[in-house]
């Protein structure tokens, strides 16, 4: 889940990247700028001499991200098949790496959860399905120098609205080594630079990866420099502080991250925090498809931050449902924590449902279960725990499906489908760095279209606003023309 947050001074916890926070960053970029004539920092420079290397690479990427941003798509593009070919050809050691990972991570001390350790394990079709996914952005449109507006002012005065990279993404993601291929695809294609950030637990595949995709891009027109790895909590912290670098910092990981990191940086962040989704099964709904919706949802992959979490049930459906659906879990190795009511279907052998297994991402094979009045009981319930990321329906009524998909407060909401279709790859983004639920765009998967701004672009021939100011003033003529 993601949300964006703004500068400490406005107070704010978890709201959208707000103007104030983008003009704050530009106020400060500009006061860079009237400083260049001695070093161009922001800040006083690296905190210890073991830190020079994170702000020469924050100082790399945003150079030659400024030269990958301005390589046409065919050049892109081929960068990005050297990089899958690299990626290919480094397939052993990049499992051999793995395995060493996943080797330290299972080990008892280690403390790391089974959830993670599954994300964690990289190979076989995992990563030959990864390797194709950096094919597949090739085939995707240019994200960057889209005409999105044109318009005349008057005659040989004109304006272009044109999407441009945000500059230097610093994005720190959990133990998932496919996580750093993806990203660092969507940034190449999309003309950014990029500092990656790995969890502890995947240092050595991630190593492996990163070096993998340096070898492929030293073939290409893009520097190897546009992406680099920081692997320590130290640099971590070192990053945060180079403004005048990095232009979005995007971690993924808990709530309490998510709120050290904004608490701790001058730089613009959207948190990637907790998914907490939920399935509605309504009173007019087809059980045998809820039974296997809700299953999908929960079992294709527990870890994924779009796994459903809570089964909400219509009090008219639960005594046909729940006994099924139990037994159904019972078979998949579902542990169910029900509510009181469900208990009472349900008999005995079940643990109690707390108010804050309500609001908990399990990451695992446990499914809360409520039995609720009607839908607006649902909806209630839905919009007071979850986060915002993916809520579903399942009902046969069609108007029934439209008000709740108009009424629940999410960045996705299905009808009769799974919620683990929330996803970049499904929704054919080629990948996706993460899934946003700020109310401000970028919104739900963030694939290519959510690494990018905008600019406008003015030509004139010796304009000069004195002409359209004042008594005689001169209008504008507004007129749009062709994209």
């Amino acid at each position: 889940v993601w949300t964006c947050l703004p500068p400490q001074a406005q107070g704010a916890k978890m709201l959208s990247l707000s103007r104030s926070r983008v003009l704050t960053a530009a106020a400060s970029r500009v006061a860079a700028a009237h400083a260049a004539s001695s070093s161009r920092a922001l800040s006083a420079g690296p905190s210890s001499e073991a830190m020079k290397a994170v702000w020469e690479a924050g100082r790399k990427a945003r150079e030659s991200g400024r030269l990958l941003a301005a390589l046409p798509l065919e050049d892109r593009n081929k960068a990005l098949e050297r990089v899958a070919q690299s990626l290919e050809s480094s397939q052993d050691a990049i499992q051999k790496a793995n395995a060493v990972d996943c080797e330290k991570a299972s080990k008892p001390e280690a403390n790391v959860a089974p959830a993670l350790q599954a994300r964690l394990k990289f190979g076989g079709a995992k990563l030959r399905d990864t390797i194709q996914g950096v094919r597949d952005l090739q085939k995707l449109e240019d994200p960057i120098n889209q005409v999105q507006l044109h318009r005349q002012l008057d005659e040989g005065l004109t304006m272009k609205r044109v999407t441009v990279p945000l500059g230097v993404l610093g994005i720190i993601f959990e133990a998932r080594p496919d996580a750093a291929v993806q990203i660092a695809g969507l940034s190449i294609k999309s003309g950014n630079g990029v500092l990656l950030k790995c969890g502890r637990e995947a240092v050595e595949s991630c190593k492996a990866i990163v070096e993998a995709i340096k070898e492929g891009l030293k073939g290409s027109k893009a520097s190897p420099d546009v992406v680099a790895l920081l692997t320590s909590r130290e640099e971590t912290a070192e990053m945060m502080k180079l403004k005048q670098y990095v232009d979005l910092i995007i971690p993924r990981g808990s709530n309490e991250f998510v709120q050290y990191v904004m608490q701790n940086t001058e730089i613009p962040v959207l948190g990637h925090a907790d998914g907490v989704c939920h399935i509605f099964v309504d009173k007019e709904a087809d059980l045998a498809k809820a039974v296997e919706i809700t299953t999908d949802a929960k079992i294709q992959y527990p870890s994924a931050c779009n796994a459903v979490e809570t089964l909400l049930v219509d009090t008219t459906v639960a005594s046909k449902l729940l006994p099924t659906f139990a037994e159904r879990a019972q078979k998949e190795g579902i542990e169910l924590r029900v509510c009181g009511e469900s208990a009472k279907v349900l008999g005995g052998g079940y643990a109690a449902a707390t108010e804050e297994d309500w609001a908990t991402e399990y990451c695992d094979k446990i499914l809360s279960v409520k039995v609720v009045k009607d839908m607006s009981d649902a909806m209630q319930h839905i919009n007071t725990f979850g986060s915002r990321h993916t809520d579903c329906i399942v009902t046969e009524n069609e108007a029934t499906a439209r008000t709740f998909q108009s009424q629940v407060d999410a960045a996705g909401v299905y009808w009769n489908c799974s919620t683990r279709f929330a996803d970049g790859f499904r929704y054919g983004f080629g990948a996706e760095v993460g899934i946003s639920t700020s109310m401000m765009p970028p919104r739900g998967p963030v694939g290519l279209e959510g690494l990018v701004t905008y600019r406008y672009m003015m030509s004139g021939n010796g304009h000069v606003v004195h002409t359209y100011a004042g008594d005689s003033a001169k209008p504008f003529n507004h007129k749009d023309l062709p994209k």
